[in-house]
C-alpha cells in the first residue's frame, strides 16, 4: 500500500514544468495589476459587510491569496473575501466578535485541509445545480438588502434579528434617509451600470468610487453631509486615533487575543470551540464549493485542468494562516478569477502580484480611502449582489426546469433569505436526494411477461408464471417491485423472474428477496432468476441466497428457465397423481 502524499504546490509545479517565459511574466504582471485594482475596494467593502473594519479584508488578500495560489491546485483562482460568505460570517461576528470570526476561520482552514487529505475534491459533483443556484440567488438578495441602510444613510432603531425584522426596520427608517448619501449612491450605481458598456477595459467600480468620493466632497462643501469610511472606522497608533484604515502591515496575534462581542479578549474554552464548530463546518463547505466551482469556470475559459484535492489543501492553508494576521475567511472569487484569465494570466504568480498591488495601495493610499463614501461602497456591493443572484439564470431555470428542480431551487432561495444558507443547503440536498430517489423508484417496475414474448414461454403450463424486473432494486423501489411477485393464485408452483435489466440491489432489496423466498418455501413455490449480472449474483450469494433444488435457481436464458421449471414440476405432478389414485 503506497503512502498518500498531499498534492501541495500542484498548480505551481505544473506551470513551471511547461516553462516560464518572459511572455508569461508579462501576462502575469498585467493580470495581477488588473485584478489587484479590482480587489482593493471589494476587499474593504466585503469586510465591512461581515461586520469588521475594512483593513481586515485587505489583510485577507495580503496573506491568504498568495498562500492559496502557491499551495493550491488551480492556476488561475484569485482568492480573497467573497460575497457568498456575508450571510454566514455576519452572524458569527455579531455573536462572537472579531476574535470569534477569526477563530472560526482558522477552524474552517483545518477542516478544509482534512477534506483535501481525504481526497474530497470531487465534492462539487454531488451538489445539484438547483441547490447551488438557489442559495447563491438567496445570498444575493440578502446582501442587497443589507446595503439599503448605507445606500440611503438610514438610521435603524436597533440591529435586526432576522430578515423579516430587517425589512420592517428599513421601511420604518425610510423617513431618516439622507440626501447626500442617496445622491452618491445613485451616481455610483449609474456609473457601475453604464460604464462597462462603453469603456470595458477600465474597471467601472474604480470610476464609480472616484466619482462618488468627489461628489461626496462637493456635497460636504455645500453643507450636505455624506457618511464616509473615515467617519465610520478608525485605528490607533501610539495612543492616538486616526480615521480610516492603518497604512502598515498587520501584526501576528492569536484570534482569541482579539476582542469578542463585548470588546474584551475571547475566553478560550472547549465550549467556545463547540459553539464555533458548526459555523466553521459551514464556512469550510461553502469555501470548498465556491473554490472548486471557480476552478471549473477558470479551466473552461483557459482550457486547463485543476487538481481539486490540492485546491482544498491550498484553501485550508490560506484560511489557517490568514486569521493569525487579521485576515477573515478567504475563498476563490469567480468574478476576479475570470478577470484574471481574461487579462492574460499564465500561472499562480498573477495572484501573488495582485496581492502585491493591494499591499502597495494599503501602504501608500490608505489616507485617501478615508474619503470613500459608505454609500459608494454599498452601491458597489449592490452590483456584486445583483451579479451573484444570477437573476436571468434563475428566471430561465424556472421556465424550463422540471417541476421538482424548480421546487428545490425555490426552497433553497427562500430558506437562505429567511433563515440561513446552512439550513438551505442541508434541506436542499435532502429534497434533491428524496426527489431523485422518487424518480429512480419510478423507473423500477415489475410486469408479467406475456406468453407470446418468447418461444420458451409458450409451452409453459399454467402452474408457471414469468415476470421481468426493470431498474435498480434499492430501498426506494425494492418493496414495490417485489410485492408484485406475491400476487398469484395457489395453483402456481414456479415463478420465473427475468433480471437482466437490474443493475444493482441494496440491503433492503436483499432482505425483501429473502422474505419472498421464505414465503415461496411455505407455499411450495420455486423461484428461477434469469440473466442476473455477475455483480447482482455475487451480492445474492454473499447474503446467503444460494441455489437450492426446487426452491431457487440461477440461469442465464429463458430457455434454461423453461427446462428448470418443467423439471421442478415433474415431482409435483407425480405426487398429485399418487394422491388422485389413493383417493380412488
Amino acid at each position: 500500500m503506497s503512502l498518500y502524499l498531499p498534492p501541495l504546490f500542484a498548480a505551481l509545479r505544473h506551470t513551471l514544468r511547461e516553462g516560464y517565459s518572459l511572455g508569461a511574466l508579462r501576462g502575469d504582471l498585467a493580470a495581477g495589476l488588473t485584478v489587484g485594482i479590482i480587489a482593493i475596494p471589494l476587499a474593504m467593502a466585503l469586510a465591512i459587510a461581515v461586520g469588521v473594519p475594512p483593513q481586515h479584508g485587505l489583510y485577507t488578500v495580503l496573506v491568504a491569496a498568495p498562500l492559496i495560489a502557491l499551495t493550491g491546485g488551480s492556476r488561475f483562482n484569485i482568492s480573497g473575501p467573497t460575497a457568498a460568505f456575508v450571510v454566514i460570517l455576519l452572524p458569527i461576528t455579531q455573536q462572537f466578535g472579531v476574535g470569534g470570526l477569526l477563530l472560526c476561520t482558522l477552524m474552517a482552514g483545518v477542516i478544509l485541509i482534512a477534506m483535501g487529505l481525504a481526497k474530497m475534491g470531487k465534492l462539487i459533483q454531488f451538489i445539484p445545480y438547483p441547490v447551488t443556484l438557489g442559495f447563491t440567488a438567496g445570498i444575493g438578495i440578502v446582501i442587497a438588502t443589507l446595503q439599503v441602510k448605507d445606500l440611503f444613510g438610514l438610521n435603524l432603531a436597533h440591529p435586526p434579528q432576522n430578515y423579516v425584522e430587517q425589512l420592517q426596520l428599513l421601511a420604518n427608517a425610510l423617513p431618516t434617509a439622507h440626501l447626500g448619501d442617496t445622491l452618491v449612491a445613485l451616481v455610483c450605481l449609474a456609473i457601475l451600470i453604464v460604464w462597462p458598456r462603453f469603456v470595458p477595459k477600465v474597471p467601472g467600480h474604480l470610476v464609480a468610487l472616484a466619482a462618488g468620493a468627489l461628489l461626496g466632497l462637493l456635497l460636504e462643501g455645500m453643507n450636505i453631509p455624506v457618511a464616509t469610511l473615515g467617519e465610520r472606522f478608525s485605528y490607533e497608533l501610539n495612543g492616538v486615533s486616526h480615521p480610516g484604515i492603518p497604512p502598515f502591515l498587520p501584526d501576528f496575534a492569536w484570534p482569541w487575543q482579539l476582542p469578542g462581542p463585548d470588546d474584551q479578549p475571547l475566553q478560550l474554552s472547549f465550549e467556545l470551540f463547540r459553539q464555533l464548530l458548526a459555523p466553521a463546518f459551514a464556512v469550510a463547505m461553502l469555501g470548498a464549493i465556491e473554490s472548486l466551482l471557480c476552478a471549473v469556470v477558470a479551466d473552461g475559459m483557459a482550457g486547463t485542468r485543476h487538481d481539486p484535492n490540492a485546491e482544498l489543501l491550498g484553501q485550508g492553508i490560506g484560511n489557517l494562516v490568514a486569521p493569525l494576521f487579521g485576515g477573515i475567511t478567504a475563498t476563490a472569487a469567480i468574478a476576479r478569477s475570470a478577470a484574471n484569465v481574461r487579462a492574460g494570466a499564465f500561472s499562480p504568480m498573477a495572484a501573488i502580484i495582485h496581492a502585491g498591488v493591494v499591499l502597495l495601495a494599503m501602504l501608500l493610499l490608505a489616507p485617501l480611502f478615508s474619503y470613500l463614501p459608505m454609500a459608494a461602497l454599498a452601491a458597489l456591493l449592490l452590483m456584486v449582489a445583483w451579479n451573484m443572484s444570477e437573476a436571468r439564470h434563475v428566471a430561465h431555470t424556472l421556465r424550463i426546469a422540471p417541476r421538482n428542480d424548480v421546487f428545490v431551487l425555490l426552497a433553497c432561495l427562500v430558506l437562505t433569505v429567511l433563515f440561513d444558507m446552512v439550513l438551505a443547503v442541508g434541506i436542499g440536498l435532502l429534497l434533491a436526494a428524496g426527489l431523485f430517489i422518487k424518480r429512480m423508484s419510478d423507473l423500477t417496475d415489475t410486469a408479467p411477461i406475456p406468453k407470446h414474448f418468447h418461444e420458451a414461454l409458450r409451452e409453459l403450463p399454467e402452474q408457471v408464471l414469468a415476470y421481468a424486473i426493470r431498474g435498480p432494486l434499492f430501498f426506494g423501489a425494492a418493496e414495490k417491485a417485489l410485492s408484485v411477485l406475491r400476487r398469484f393464485n395457489p395453483e402456481v408452483k414456479v415463478v420465473i423472474v427475468e433480471m437482466s435489466a437490474v443493475p444493482l440491489l441494496d440491503m433492503t432489496a436483499l432482505a425483501a428477496l429473502e422474505n419472498l423466498l421464505h414465503d415461496y418455501h411455505r407455499q411450495g413455490v420455486g423461484l428461477v432468476l434469469v440473466g442476473t449480472s455477475p455483480r447482482v449474483r455475487l451480492k445474492l450469494r454473499r447474503a446467503g441466497v444460494h441455489r437450492e433444488t426446487g426452491r431457487l435457481a440461477y440461469v442465464q436464458t429463458l430457455e434454461q428457465a423453461q427446462v428448470k421449471a418443467l423439471r421442478w414440476l415433474e415431482p409435483n405432478e407425480a405426487q398429485a397423481n399418487n394422491e388422485h389414485i389413493q383417493a380412488r
